[in-house]
């Protein structure tokens, strides 16, 4: 079966115990157009983590949206998600696949590195994710890429690009216009008291960026 390609908005959760308030979250961020979301908790023991991807899976499942696991490859393949999301210290991306099989789909971070990036297209990775580009509240600390590094990326790559770290609506254009194919969001989603219609402020961007633009012909 072919592998569906990762764009649109991409919601990463926040870690909490609260299931039903992560679900509630979770359908407002979907029924506002995102395309893809990241389960992320990393602080969860393992019977909650099963729980609440379980949980989202189903969300996912009723929105046509993908699922994603953070770091976690058994967890991906014991709730059959779409796929898992690598880190720099996660699982090697070739053990990954081997236990996941082909159809899954896997992405690696590669923060502000293009050569990563290549690397990880030469491995079999789906897509790959760039950032910080944005000063991030989650991860303070994370190391910030330039707003260039995805054109440079778009042009020696034909894998779907991610974009994550700080993006809000008001920053997210620029993104897209400069490659992204993806705006993977946590705080600007779940850390607002609307995550519904933050979730449209974002598919909006999208839906503006693949307008037809109309020709000047100076007459």
């Amino acid at each position: 079966m072919r592998k569906r390609r990762i764009s649109g908005l991409y919601a990463v959760t926040p870690a909490t115990p609260d299931t039903d308030w992560l679900n509630a979250r979770v359908e407002a961020v979907l029924a506002g157009g995102a395309r893809v979301v990241q389960y992320r908790n990393k602080s969860a023991d393992r019977q909650l983590r099963h729980r609440q991807a379980g949980s989202l899976l189903g969300l996912c499942r009723a929105y046509r949206a993908l699922l994603i696991v953070n770091d976690d490859v058994g967890l991906a393949r014991e709730v059959d998600a779409d796929g898992v999301h690598l880190g720099r210290a996660d699982q090697p991306l070739a053990e990954a696949r081997a236990a996941l099989g082909a159809g899954k789909l896997i992405g690696v971070s590669c923060y502000d590195s293009l050569a990563r990036a290549l690397a990880a297209r030469q491995l079999g990775a789906d897509y790959v994710a760039f950032g910080s580009f944005f000063p991030s509240s989650v991860k303070p600390e994370a190391v910030r890429a330039p707003v260039e590094l995805l054109r440079a990326a778009r042009a020696a790559l034909e894998l779907p690009i991610v974009a994550i770290g700080g993006v809000t609506p008001d920053n997210g254009g620029a993104l897209i216009e400069a490659g992204a194919d993806g705006l993977a969001v946590i705080s600007a989603l779940f850390g607002v008291p609307d995550s519904l219609s933050a979730a449209q402020a974002f598919a909006g961007l999208f839906a503006l960026a693949h307008e037809p633009r109309s020709i000047d012909t100076g007459r």
